[in-house]
């Protein structure tokens, strides 16, 4: 099971968080902050997991930017090391060449597509094509 989605810049600054179980938001905070430093500490030629408390950590780093993503032990390391890499891509798509400040300024948006793929913390769809049809059918009902 996936427990949360981070997204982070090479400054260690959250730019979105998606939790999949409940946490209060002291533990989050602090949680947060070591998991960023011990990703963003990492060689290029390191592995991509991390063992951390109860839980393992997936992360990869697109650009200037760093997703992070926390399982438990039984899920597949391959598989979301895809998953991040699928979301990377349809963003790309969605955005038409993604960076930091289009998830900034779209912020909703990229909640929206992250809950297309992501629904209580398991994968539930990894075609492009399903994922965005809901956020563009949204764009286009949308008064400009």
């Amino acid at each position: 099971m996936i427990k949360f989605v981070l997204l982070v810049n090479k400054q260690g600054q959250t730019r979105l968080s998606q939790y999949y179980e409940y946490r209060d938001v002291t533990s989050r905070t602090t949680d947060e902050a070591e998991i960023i430093r011990k990703c963003l500490a990492r060689a290029e030629n390191q592995c991509s997991f991390i063992e951390y408390k109860s839980f393992k950590l997936v992360f990869r780093r697109y650009a200037s930017l760093y997703f992070i993503v926390g399982i438990d032990n039984s899920e597949n390391e391959l598989a979301i090391l895809e998953m991040i890499h699928m979301i990377v891509e349809t963003l790309d798509q969605y955005f038409e060449g993604v960076c930091e400040l289009d998830i900034m300024f779209n912020i909703e948006k990229a909640h929206m597509i992250l809950d297309e793929i992501i629904a209580n913390g398991e994968i539930v769809e990894s075609n492009r094509s399903r994922i965005l049809a809901p956020v563009q059918l949204i764009d286009k009902l949308k008064p400009q």
